[in-house]
């Protein structure tokens, strides 16, 4: 019997790391191929998509996508972590702080922004992650990095808590998204809940508990929560080729198609609409299979 391939969106609670959801998917499935796109913080839950078998050689088509989140800042008081899991640096009062003061201050940090990654995030400096400096109380100079952030939505504001719908790049930190922001309204915050609703095209309604994860295994279903291995891919143009260029396609030779105007990728399928990979576009009618099913 072949091994299953495909993608498990996987709904992570707080508390857990996204490893321990890896793991749990490589015990269910048998497989020990398994990655993950997309690291989520332990205290963050939500939409973890986990690519099975062949299926984590399309993980980096899911890189450049957009993420949603909500998200839970705190005005009062700002941490070390830049999250509830912090210690306490600073504390200030958030009375003054209202919705229309929030709402206000968000487009400063939509677009094109700087921001400053989290000390005690895994982002590595000489080969090493950053909150191992920060355990060791080692100093590192880091540099400020360009996200982007497509929208910010306040949702509501009570109690000294805003929830906010982020929808962002690759690479932002909505720990430190919070952090600025109270910054920026001259009271310390920080994120003290966050839930990612969307992921690489995938969203919260797809995903599966680990509870719903067991159940389906358990009952032999667990196919039912494995989505295809094209979905990373399926917003790019598609191509279909009969019996010669298929051959041409899995044996990774370079094949014609006509120009398709801002498209540099493209998915590949048989008459019978088996997917056979991704293309990319080397000339303005020649494709070069870049990811084969089935090699490698």
């Amino acid at each position: 019997m072949s091994q299953p391939s495909g993608f498990i969106i996987v709904d992570k609670p707080a508390g857990v790391t996204s490893f321990a959801m890896v793991s749990l998917v490589r015990r269910l499935t048998g497989v020990r191929r398994v990655g993950h796109a997309g690291t989520l913080d332990p205290l963050a839950s939500g939409v973890l998509p986990v690519a099975v078998g062949q299926a984590t050689r399309f993980i980096e088509y899911l890189d450049g996508e957009s993420k949603t989140y909500v998200a839970h800042v705190r005005f009062g008081a700002a941490t070390d972590t830049y999250d509830a899991e912090g210690l306490v640096t600073e504390r200030g009062d958030p009375s003054a702080i209202d919705a229309r003061r929030i709402e206000a201050a968000l487009p400063a940090f939509t677009g094109d922004v700087e921001q400053m990654p989290p000390l005690y995030s895994a982002l590595k400096v000489a080969g090493k992650p950053l909150y191992r400096y920060a355990r060791a109380g080692v100093e590192v100079e880091v540099a400020p990095r360009v996200v982007h952030v497509e929208r910010i939505t306040l949702r509501w504001f009570e109690a000294g808590v805003a929830e906010l719908e982020v929808r962002c790049g690759k690479g932002t930190y909505i720990r430190s998204l919070a952090h600025d922001l109270g910054r920026a309204l001259g009271c310390p915050a920080h994120l003290a809940g966050l839930i990612r609703t969307s992921s690489g095209g995938f969203s919260i309604d797809e995903a599966r508990t680990p509870e719903e994860l067991r159940a389906l295994a358990n009952q032999g279903r667990l196919d039912e929560a494995i989505l295809a291995l094209d979905r990373p891919i399926e917003r790019h143009p598609a191509a279909i080729f009969a019996e010669a260029h298929r051959r041409d396609v899995l044996a990774g030779r370079d094949v014609a198609i006509p120009p398709h105007p801002g498209a540099d990728l493209c998915r590949a399928y048989s008459v019978e609409g088996a997917f056979l990979g991704v293309l990319r576009r080397r000339g303005d009618e020649v494709w070069h299979p870049e990811k084969v099913v089935g090699a490698g």
